[in-house]
């Protein structure tokens, strides 16, 4: 399917869907068959939410079940892992950009590619063990984040439950995490954006990185938009391990685990 939407430029971006991304999969878990896919590639206008096809879905159709096994589980929903940060050379390794800097964490560490342009962000999809994730880091700046995650949310119909933002956080200490199931925006003008592009609601988990206060008479605008030193990089390497192992457990066995985990980080630390 093609598609034409616009990234913060007047030149349209087209983009053609592609039939083996699990979040496709994982929403439309049925097969097309050659013919149908020919259409809908050839006739642009074609959607899949206004056909009148109504196929039976099986545990062959699912990209992640197995047919021999009835008794298994059943696929995992996809999730929604979104970095915040600014777009642009000269905000690489700043203070407000350690969302991005997360996200890429995680690509890495899962061999995703987060470098596809669409929903005026950079995208990846994958998986994370068996589950679904498309990673995003919004290009709108900061403070319009919600243009691009309210659109994502909206547009594959991601359930809130099932969105996790990543984002600095000053009221913490350096290189400390904190996960939680929902909240405010806490000051943060990209949380802002999103709680509003999603019309007030905040029962999304969110995890925040410390990055500490500005010392003396800094302003924080400047402070936040520092990049780290040598040191500080070293430190956030370890919080990046840290924040990885938490997602998995995050999308593999829950939040309560994965908040259980984050918080002994904290009292082996305080033990040292």
């Amino acid at each position: 399917m093609m598609m034409m939407m616009k990234l913060n430029s007047s030149i349209p971006i087209f983009r053609f869907l592609n039939f083996n991304s699990p979040f496709i999969k994982s929403y439309c878990p049925f097969k097309f068959s050659a013919a149908t896919r020919r259409t809908m590639t050839q006739f642009p206008n074609f959607s899949i939410k206004n056909s009148k096809i109504s196929p039976t879905h099986t545990a062959e159709d699912s990209p992640l079940s197995e047919p021999e096994n009835k008794s298994q589980s059943p696929p995992h929903k996809p999730w929604l892992i979104v970095g915040l940060g600014n777009r642009g050379k000269k905000f690489n390794g700043t203070r407000h950009n350690v969302g991005f800097m997360m996200v890429d964490a995680i690509a890495e560490a899962e061999g995703i590619s987060v470098n596809t342009a669409n929903f005026k962000a950079l995208i990846g999809e994958g998986f994370i063990g068996n589950v679904p994730v498309m990673l995003a880091e919004p290009q709108t700046f900061m403070n319009a984040s919600g243009e691009s995650v309210g659109a994502l949310i909206s547009y594959y119909k991601i359930p809130l439950k099932q969105v996790l933002v990543i984002f600095d956080d000053l009221d913490l200490p350096f290189a400390k995490l904190r996960l939680l199931p929902k909240g405010g925006h806490g000051g943060h003008n990209g949380m802002r954006s999103i709680i509003d592009s999603l019309k007030g609601s905040r029962d999304f988990p969110r995890l925040r990185i410390g990055i500490g206060r500005p010392q003396g008479r800094m302003d924080t605008i400047n402070y936040v938009l520092r990049p780290f030193d040598k040191q500080e990089r070293e430190e956030l390497e370890f919080t990046f391990q840290q924040g990885i192992e938490a997602v998995r457990i995050l999308l593999l066995e829950g939040f309560d685990k994965s908040a259980t985990f984050v918080n002994s980080i904290k009292a082996i630390e305080q033990l040292r």
